[in-house]
């Protein structure tokens, strides 16, 4: 396992306040950090302006660990910033449950499900296998390998309790995906018509392979909005099964793990903001929601995620992620490989 840095202030912050602590005192103490997480996610949303091609939430992630790093925080910043941080992951990631239709999804048919889910589910589980074999640590490995197989920046930040992972196992695990799937975003339209692919195809491939949602629509975006619907239902679908997905890994680790100590607390098998995601789906799935109320959740989950990732971001030391950089390169290029290759050729297997 990596022995990785992470600031102490962040981590001694995460503890509960003392029980003497005055509420209006404790009140107060939010603040610094509502203010550090807000003007984070307002420099994310310029920066995305200014280069779309960089979706907010790397942009948080980065400006955190810019402003973490150069001082620009001051130390009750970071340690309110530590208690926000979860409680906004998670709400972040309960409201990306009304971004997904079952019915879209069921729309795609039985073989496009039956391959968006086989090259998931082998892509998790080859990458992490590899992580572990080169000694990227359990934690790491499992969140490369959630961030790559899933969906990216919002996988990994479900995944992290379960996985046991830091903060600094997280910014690695974003980068590598914001890195690759840049990359992939670029590259696969360029091999669409060489390859044969149909519009169907093609959407098809770039939402069963590429990572974030915006990578998505990017690269799906030279062939209109048809082959963007496709591809980001596709994309979609990998999503839903994210919980499912830390249901699995967590009954797994129980199962292989060391036993508890007696009295010792077990965490739950899908933790609760896991399941407010699929009741927040279900919800959506009903048709009941307004447009116009789903669209202004979008934005609040795009905000929650991006205010938390700053303050994850703001708690990360640089010097530490350097280390064993090539292992790590090495992993995300397989996994990239990996990912694109199989998804491939489950299209042309199944044809458009």
């Amino acid at each position: 396992m990596n022995h990785l840095s992470v600031d102490p202030d962040v981590r001694g912050a995460a503890t509960a306040p003392p029980a003497d602590v005055p509420a209006t005192e404790e009140r107060a103490r939010r603040w610094p950090g509502l203010l550090a997480a807000a003007l984070g996610l307002g420099g994310a949303f310029l920066a995305h302006g200014l280069v779309p091609a960089v979706g907010i939430l790397t942009w948080a992630v980065a400006l955190g660990m810019v402003a973490g790093n150069t001082g620009l925080l001051p130390a009750a910043a970071r340690q309110a910033l530590g208690r926000l941080t979860k409680r906004l992951l998670r709400i972040g990631i309960v409201l990306l449950g009304f971004s997904v239709s079952f019915a879209s999804i069921a729309a795609l048919g039985v073989a496009t499900i039956g391959l968006v889910a086989g090259t998931l589910v082998a892509t998790l589980a080859v990458t992490t296998w590899l992580g572990n074999r080169v000694r990227l640590g359990r934690a790491r490995s499992l969140i490369i390998g959630t961030g790559f197989a899933i969906c990216g920046a919002s996988a990994i930040a479900a995944m992290e309790d379960t996985a046991g992972a830091d903060d600094e196992d997280v910014a690695v695990g974003i980068a590598m995906v914001t890195l690759f799937g840049t990359a992939a975003m670029v590259l696969l339209p360029l091999l669409w018509h060489p390859l044969g692919l149909s519009d169907v195809q093609f959407g098809v491939w770039a939402g069963a392979s590429i990572q974030e949602v915006g990578q998505v629509v990017a690269a799906a975006g030279a062939g209109g909005a048809a082959v963007v619907a496709v591809a980001v239902v596709v994309k979609l679908t990998r999503v839903v099964l994210l919980a499912p997905v830390v249901a699995a890994v967590s009954v797994r680790r129980r199962l292989s793990g060391p036993g508890l100590e007696a009295g010792a607390k077990r965490p739950p098998i899908v933790p609760l903001f896991v399941l407010g995601f699929v009741a927040c789906a279900a919800l959506r799935s009903t048709g009941i929601v307004p447009e116009g109320v789903l669209g202004a959740i979008s934005q609040l989950q795009v905000a929650a995620l991006g205010a938390a990732l700053f303050g994850m971001g703001a708690g990360v030391r640089l010097a530490s992620l350097f280390r064993g950089s090539s292992r790590v390169l090495g992993v995300a290029t397989f996994a990239t490989l990996f990912i694109a290759g199989m998804s491939l050729a489950g299209v042309l297997l199944i044809g458009s």
